[in-house]
């Protein structure tokens, strides 16, 4: 049995308990601790860590906010699947908004929960690598700077040296994330330099649009970031040939969120993180998370929007194998003008779009 294999499940129906703990224990090979009550449950999580809540939210003795918050306010990093007993769209986005991983409902898809454990646990592990990372780099950061206070009095040298090694620490995490998001591209080789094309067109329209060389790079980083969250979306749904499902739509929504959280960690990166936070919504308020619209949405998302729709439209896909050329590709661009894509973003883009 793996170290990181833990998993506390919060349950008052007991005949349920004992059949998914059987198939977790003794199919899956995960160890698994059960709390009849909820707040049981948070006692026994206080007190031994788990990778991975799985819980009733439907509970006599806790509601499911107070459940959750409580979770969240012992382990931040905590990745909770809710149990329900129905699958209701209203239920679900309101337990999204307080903070769930994710959900199975009855009855139980053992293949799908087996995928949500094993990637929750994923999830989680990958948070406490970045957390302990970024402690790291504070405490190193805080070390050189009182000794590049020290050091300033007596040669200026030595300043530019422990900057210099400060600039290599950040630039070390910084490949570490990018390489992982490279990796997620990957994962389906449709979507292979996805990231580093839609980072091309960006900077072309924002240098267009006279853009700081800072905003410049800020976008560059986020483009190579944007699909980060993509780590916690099923294999069968990125590379899927037919039309999603309100489910997959729901999973696949939830993408700029998760890299949101693996990266907010990273203070340094607090802009790049903003616009991978909102590089889907859509000008006159129709996209996600949040539905932000207009000059609401910050500049550079507006322009990672239309990088990434274009760049999608002009590669092959499972869903579409065949690329749309580009004069088709600028059309749906125009025709989209003013509903999906920023007026002033568009009129950038036409003018770069012969270079591209």
């Amino acid at each position: 049995m793996q170290e990181n294999n833990k998993i506390l499940f919060i349950c008052d129906d007991n005949e349920l308990s004992r059949y998914l703990i059987e198939k977790l224990m003794v199919d899956g090979g995960y160890f698994v601790a059960i709390e009849p009550t909820a707040k049981r449950g948070l006692a026994t999580f206080k007190d031994n860590g788990f990778d991975l809540v799985i819980a009733k939210t439907q509970m006599p003795d806790l509601s499911p906010q107070d459940l959750i918050r409580e979770l969240k306010a012992i382990d931040p990093d905590c990745n909770i699947i809710a149990l329900l007993d129905e699958h209701k769209q209203e239920v679900l986005e309101y337990l999204f908004s307080l903070g769930i991983y994710d959900f199975i409902a009855k009855p139980i898809n053992l293949e799908k929960l087996f995928f949500l454990v094993k990637k929750g646990i994923d999830m989680h592990t990958l948070m406490i690598a970045n957390r302990r990372l970024t402690q790291g780099l504070k405490e190193s950061n805080s070390a050189l700077e009182k000794q590049n206070t020290l050091l300033a009095k007596r040669i200026e040298d030595s300043t530019k040296n422990l900057t210099r090694l400060y600039e290599d620490l950040r630039s070390t995490y910084m490949r570490t994330i990018k390489v992982l998001a490279q990796a997620i591209d990957a994962r389906d080789h449709y979507t292979h330099s996805h990231s580093e094309n839609v980072a091309k067109i960006a900077v072309a329209i924002a240098s267009e649009m006279g853009l700081s060389a800072k905003d410049v790079e800020t976008i560059r980083q986020a483009c190579e970031l944007h699909d980060l969250g993509k780590i916690g979306v099923e294999d069968c749904i990125l590379g899927k040939t037919s039309s999603l499902t309100d489910e997959e739509w729901t999973q696949i929504r939830r993408h700029p969120q998760i890299a949101v959280q693996i990266l907010e960690p990273l203070t340094f990166l607090n802009d790049v993180i903003e616009l991978v936070r909102q590089h889907h919504e859509h000008y006159n308020g129709t996209g996600y998370p949040v539905g932000g619209k207009g000059e609401d949405i910050p500049l550079g998302a507006r322009i990672i929007h239309l990088a990434d729709a274009y760049e999608a439209m002009r590669s092959a896909r499972s869903y579409r194998k065949i690329p749309l050329t580009k004069e088709a590709a600028v059309e749906e661009i125009k025709k989209h003008s003013g509903t999906q894509f920023d007026p002033k973003v568009v009129e950038a883009f036409l003018k770069v779009v012969d270079r591209l």
